[in-house]
């Protein structure tokens, strides 16, 4: 796993806390999410029924359009249709899907591994829009993952829930009883102190 720049687990007992921390690694590893957090503080408290996260995220990349991922030029002089040459290749399933869903599975076909060939009846006009398709929108995918990660570490029968995510931080508390005020507003100030924080295990 990446090194974090801060990881800190809190529980009243100290055993506690360290099999959190286990958990809190595994999930991040599981799914991936160490190159995207920076720091994490999490705080166990069962007497208060109460697991809160902040998140400190480092830089989130931008949406990939298609013309970020391939060439797309129109073919006009003898059939009709858009000609797309892959440059990355990761991002071929997202686009296929894409141009399914908007033209149908019987408009398109892969000569090759590098090549997608659409079948359309205005080729100038449908180029462009093509060109500036979103194939990928990492905080989309990131969002989701974190919030499949929070719920993955969340003690179990935690099922009120609060989250926010705006810009590069992540707030998230959970408990059996009905959500307090309070308790989000202390995970405001955990996430404001985070912020202020450098390094710590």
């Amino acid at each position: 796993m990446d090194a974090l720049e801060t990881f800190i687990v809190e529980a009243a007992i100290p055993s506690e806390a360290g099999f959190y921390k286990k958990i809190v690694e595994d999930n991040i590893s599981s799914l991936k999410l160490a190159p995207a957090i920076g720091r994490i503080r999490v705080i166990l408290r069962p007497e208060d029924s109460l697991f809160q996260m902040v998140i400190i995220l480092r830089e989130i990349g931008t949406s990939l359009k298609t013309a970020d991922i391939a060439d797309v030029e129109a073919k006009v002089a003898t059939e009709q249709h858009v000609l797309i040459t892959i440059k990355k290749e990761q991002y071929l399933p997202d686009l296929l899907r894409l141009l399914w869903k908007r033209y149908g599975k019987a408009n398109i076909s892969q000569p090759d591994r590098w090549t997608v060939a659409i079948n359309v009846e205005r080729p100038l006009e449908e180029a462009p829009l093509i060109r500036d398709m979103v194939v990928a929108d990492p905080r989309h995918t990131l969002h989701e993952n974190l919030v499949d990660f929070a719920i993955r570490v969340t003690p179990e029968g935690f099922r009120v829930r609060y989250h926010l995510f705006k810009g590069r931080r992540f707030v998230f508390v959970a408990s059996e009883e009905a959500m307090k005020k309070e308790w989000i507003e202390e995970a405001g100030a955990m996430l404001e102190e985070l912020e202020r924080t450098k390094g710590g295990k």
